[in-house]
């Protein structure tokens, strides 16, 4: 039997997070608070409360070569600098081609206290949040976990 993995949040973190468990043979389950992939990358008009955004303008800084998954080139048609709106594009596409979203439970927001459920042996990383083992928090250096 697998080993169960929490990956919290599916931004691009996320994401390889759950590919990477499973190309260990690991079994990922990813609490992803809103309703669909891509973390940051997902412009939003109305910021929620704790949680970053994007402004609607943002392209990334780094070409696309350098800013694909090694596993998963850019398309070719795609321009060299991507508008936050193609590189979601993107995310969505990685994350059909390996099958990635049947292991995303989407509109669960994981609280602080609740990694307690999927830990074995957990220390304090900060006085922010816990790091678990097999568990990830993939959340953003821009957002918390809810307290």
């Amino acid at each position: 039997m697998a080993k169960r993995v929490a990956v919290i949040g599916s931004g691009v973190s996320g994401l390889t997070s759950i590919k990477c468990c499973l190309d260990e043979g690991l079994q990922p389950t990813c609490f992803e608070r809103s309703n669909d992939i891509g973390g940051l990358w997902r412009f939003k008009e109305k910021v929620e409360e704790g949680r970053a955004s994007i402004y609607q303008s943002v392209f990334t800084n780094s070409s696309k070569e350098m800013s694909c998954f090694s596993d998963f080139p850019m398309p070719e048609h795609f321009p060299n600098f991507l508008h936050n709106t193609r590189f979601l594009e993107y995310l969505k596409l990685y994350a059909k081609r390996f099958d990635l979203l049947k292991y995303i439970r989407f509109k669960i927001i994981f609280l602080v206290d609740q990694l307690q459920l999927v830990r074995e042996t957990c220390f304090r990383a900060s006085i922010e949040e816990e790091l678990c083992i097999n568990s990830k928090a993939c959340v953003s250096h821009q957002q918390k976990l809810v307290q």
